[in-house]
């Protein structure tokens, strides 16, 4: 399938993703993936959020990355190990309640999200708030789990746009049928990091090549930042550079600037 083919992909690119609403921007530290995040990205002038979504013991969805609730809060435990009604009332950063999926799509109407199904039990809550919010025009949906991705992909029928990124031992070498087995996918989105480790060894993924046959197949390049790699304007220009068509970032003031830098600033709403 052709990026072109979705309308969740037919904005001008570059596009820029704001990952968990930003979450190394200054005033979203330790409050990522909460609507406050959201909001200020939205009103920095990002059309396109990412967040992971899991599912709770009684089949909520919720927008939420880790799979336990001790990083970000003073609540232990596990998301899918709780009812919805004791999930709201934990505070991010000790302020920000975690939102609905369906929250995001109510609050601003005109984004669109990037979703990382994170579970297995999240897949039919996904599935099902999509389908709710009549959303299958708005949501890329991407995991990494390719059999969680292939279901998906199922259930919601040819129209909505996937992005394939599952990497791992595989890429070790970037042999041409590793390559070939990465690109020729039913996913009109390639959603990868620049560079991978994998056993010891840090891999460039993102090559001119890479880039070049990726768009010979009609697909887009997303490009996503370990938290060990470098995240910075100098980086983002390279990638720029190279062609690709969009970039997932916290640094969501970064890449506003480096894109306003290129001629292609993000716009406020009014």
């Amino acid at each position: 399938m052709r990026a072109s083919d979705f309308a969740y992909l037919d904005a001008p690119t570059p596009v820029a993703l704001a990952h968990r609403g930003g979450a190394a921007y200054g005033p979203n530290r330790g409050v990522e993936n909460t609507m406050a995040a959201f909001r200020r990205a939205v009103e920095m002038g990002y059309r396109y959020l990412e967040t992971d979504v899991h599912a709770t013991k009684d089949g909520q969805l919720v927008a939420f990355h880790d799979t336990v609730l001790d990083r970000v809060s003073d609540v232990s435990g596990a998301v899918e190990d709780l009812e919805y009604d004791a999930l709201r009332e934990v505070r991010i950063g000790g302020t920000e309640p975690i939102p609905l999926l369906g929250e995001l799509f109510e609050a601003f109407p005109g984004v669109r999200v990037n979703i990382d199904i994170k579970a297995d039990g999240a897949l039919e809550p996904t599935v099902r708030e999509v389908l709710a919010h009549d959303a299958l025009d708005r949501v890329c949906i991407g995991s990494f789990s390719p059999r969680r991705l292939r279901a998906a992909r199922s259930a919601l029928g040819p129209g909505v746009a996937t992005a394939a990124g599952q990497v791992g031992t595989a890429l070790m070498r970037l042999t041409p049928a590793v390559v070939s087995r990465l690109l020729h996918t039913p996913a009109p989105v390639l959603q990868i990091p620049g560079q991978h480790r994998v056993a010891g060894r840090t891999i460039t993924l993102v090559t001119p090549g890479l880039v070049r046959r990726a768009h010979a197949l009609g697909k887009h390049v997303h490009v996503w930042f370990h938290s060990w790699s470098r995240e910075d304007a100098t980086e983002m220009h390279r990638l720029l550079d190279l062609g690709v068509d969009g970039i997932v970032t916290d640094h969501i003031d970064v890449l506003r600037d480096v894109l306003a830098e290129r001629g292609h600033p993000l716009t406020a709403p009014t």
